[in-house]
């Protein structure tokens, strides 16, 4: 009887000692296959963002201003007279084009056809001065 009871604890590890082994490259795979995957998240291109249309005045920075002055361009300095309040949202926006957003505040613009369009829109809210 002896020898059967050592045969069958031999049965068993033989049985296990292969179940490890087959274990194991299942491991191996699954841990290389997440490192591969964050490497091609990385390869995706990134989206850009479109460029929004500007409803942004013709003014321009102050050193431009003294060479278009030097240069014998024409200048216009409009004054906010009054408050935005209660007004359309294009009117609004035609304001902070032109530079403006509180009272008794002035910007000083180039002579265009388009400032003075804005002007002739906002009449009753701005003052040309000087």
């Amino acid at each position: 009887m002896t020898p059967a009871k050592e045969a069958a604890p031999k049965a068993t590890e033989t049985k296990k000692a292969p179940a490890k082994k087959a274990a194991a490259p299942k491991d191996e795979a699954k841990a290389a296959a997440p490192k591969a995957a964050p490497a091609a998240k990385k390869a995706a291109p990134a989206k850009a963002k479109p460029a929004k249309a500007s409803n942004k005045p013709v003014r321009v920075a102050k050193a431009k201003t003294a060479a278009y002055k030097a240069a014998g361009g024409k200048m216009i300095k409009v004054r906010q007279v009054a408050s935005p309040i209660g007004r359309t949202q294009d009117q609004r926006a035609t304001l902070i084009g032109l530079g403006l957003n509180k009272l008794h505040r002035e910007n000083e613009l180039q002579d265009t056809p388009a400032v003075r369009g804005m002007i002739a829109k906002l009449q009753h809210l701005v003052k040309v001065v000087g």
